[in-house]
C-alpha cells in the first residue's frame, strides 16, 4: 500500500500542474484573508480565523477533485491498471494507497496555512486567537479533506476521462457539503425535519468540530462517509 501511496505523491508533483494547484489554493486564501476588504482579517478588529475556515472548504471542494481526478482514471486510460492488477496487492490495499497518497497531498497543502494562525496571533494586541476553536477547525479541515478525497477517488474509479472524474467529484462534494443544508431550508421541512436533514450534510458536522468540541458523533459521521466511498471504489476495482 505504501508503494501506491508514494506513487500518488510522486505523480502529482511530477508535473507543473500539481504545483500550480497548491499555489492557487494558497494564493486565493491569502488574497481573501489579507487583501480583499470585505473578507480581510485585518479589518475585523479582533483576532479570528473564522473567515479562513469558512472559505477553505469551498476552495478544497475544487482543489481535491483536481488532485484525485487522475488517481484511477489515468490508470484506466494508459493501461497501467492492468499492470497494477498483477502486483501482489488486494483491491483494499490499492484503494488505501490511492486514498492516503491523495490525503497526504491535501495535508501538505494545509500545512502552510498554519502561518495564518501564527500571523494573526502575532498581530493581536490582547488575548490572541481561540486556540481550542482553531485546533478543532484544523481537525475539521483534515476530516473534510479526507471525505472529499474519498469522494474524488470514487468518482475517478468510474471513468477513464479525467475531466468527467473532476466534474463528478466536485459536484458530489458540493451536494454532500451544502446540499442537505439547502434542502433543510425548504418550507416543507420546517415542521422539525429541517434539523435532521441538515445533520446529513458535511457542513453541519464540520461546523460542530470547528467550535473546538470534538464529538464522537461527528467523528463517526466522517468515518462512515469515508468508508462508504472507499467501499464503492473497491467494488468498482473488483468488477474490473
Amino acid at each position: 500500500m505504501w508503494m501506491i501511496c508514494k506513487k500518488e505523491w510522486q505523480q502529482f508533483f511530477s508535473s507543473l500542474t500539481g504545483y500550480i494547484a497548491l499555489v492557487v489554493f494558497l494564493l486565493l486564501n491569502g488574497l481573501f484573508l489579507f487583501v480583499f476588504p470585505d473578507t480581510s482579517i485585518l479589518d475585523f478588529g479582533y483576532a479570528s480565523l473564522g473567515s479562513f475556515f469558512n472559505l477553505a472548504p469551498w476552495i478544497l471542494l475544487f482543489l481535491i477533485p483536481t488532485i484525485t481526478m487522475r488517481s484511477l482514471a489515468d490508470e484506466y486510460k494508459t493501461g497501467t491498471f492492468e499492470l497494477l492488477k498483477t502486483l501482489p496487492l488486494t483491491p483494499v490495499q490499492i484503494v488505501g494507497g490511492k486514498f492516503f497518497g491523495a490525503l497526504l497531498i491535501v495535508v501538505t497543502a494545509l500545512l502552510p496555512t498554519l502561518m495564518y494562525a501564527v500571523s494573526v496571533q502575532a498581530l493581536s494586541v490582547t488575548g490572541g486567537i481561540d486556540m481550542g476553536a482553531t485546533m478543532g477547525s484544523y481537525l475539521g479541515l483534515v476530516l473534510l479533506g479526507a471525505v472529499f478525497t474519498s469522494i474524488g477517488i470514487a468518482a475517478s474509479s468510474y471513468t477513464q476521462n479525467t475531466v468527467v472524474a473532476f466534474m463528478a467529484g466536485a459536484f458530489t462534494c458540493f451536494l454532500l457539503y451544502n446540499g442537505f443544508e439547502a434542502m433543510s431550508k425548504l418550507p416543507v421541512f420546517h415542521a422539525g425535519l429541517d434539523y435532521y436533514i441538515e445533520m446529513l450534510g458535511i457542513d453541519f458536522h464540520y461546523r460542530s468540530i470547528s467550535r473546538g468540541v470534538v464529538d464522537s458523533r461527528d467523528l463517526v459521521y466522517f468515518a462512515g462517509i469515508i468508508g462508504i466511498f472507499l467501499f464503492i471504489t473497491q467494488r468498482n476495482l473488483t468488477k474490473r
